[in-house]
């Protein structure tokens, strides 16, 4: 199995971050948006999940949303996932099934870190996916300008412009 196998098999979609994806379950329990931190734009579904896979040289640009979202593992090879947390604080995730090269079949990222990921290797595929709660919503998007980020963040400025896009290529 390849990477087109599983895009046509999940029949995934391209993703604007970078990849591919599929949402695969959206709760339909809710939480009213006056029962959510600010940073929420209107209620939001309890739980929400999709597949994501990446291949070869892509990467998903640097993003951050309002929710905790929890990555899974489920084929190909390693993706790295980089975090950046408000205090410029990096960790870099490995998401993987070899335990022995320290890579973990799960990782959670804070609601409203930057983060981007791309493969290890650079070689062959990662499907993968992500649960996010309170729900994933494209109103709590947002994907990293790079020179915002860069001035916020100077200490990791070669990694912000190898996982961030011109407004150009957008």
């Amino acid at each position: 199995m390849n990477a087109a196998y599983w895009i046509e098999k999940l029949q995934l979609i391209t993703h604007e971050e970078g990849g591919y994806y599929k949402e695969i379950y959206r709760s339909s329990l809710t939480v009213n948006k006056s029962q959510l931190p600010k940073n929420f734009h209107g209620d939001r579904n309890f739980s929400t999940s999709i597949y994501f896979l990446l291949e070869e040289k892509q990467f998903s640009a640097f993003h951050r949303i309002a929710s905790d979202e929890q990555w899974h593992f489920y084929a190909g090879n390693c993706l790295m996932i980089y975090e950046i947390e408000a205090d410029g604080k990096l960790t870099e995730h490995k998401l993987g099934n070899n335990p022995e090269n320290a890579e973990s079949f799960q990782i959670v990222i804070k609601a409203g870190s930057w983060f981007g990921s791309r493969l290890a290797n650079g070689e062959g595929y990662a499907l993968v996916g992500c649960t996010v709660s309170r729900g994933f919503d494209f109103e709590d998007f947002e994907l990293a300008e790079r020179e915002t980020l860069i001035n916020e963040f100077p200490q990791h400025d070669d990694l912000i412009r190898k996982l961030t896009r011109t407004a150009s290529s957008f």
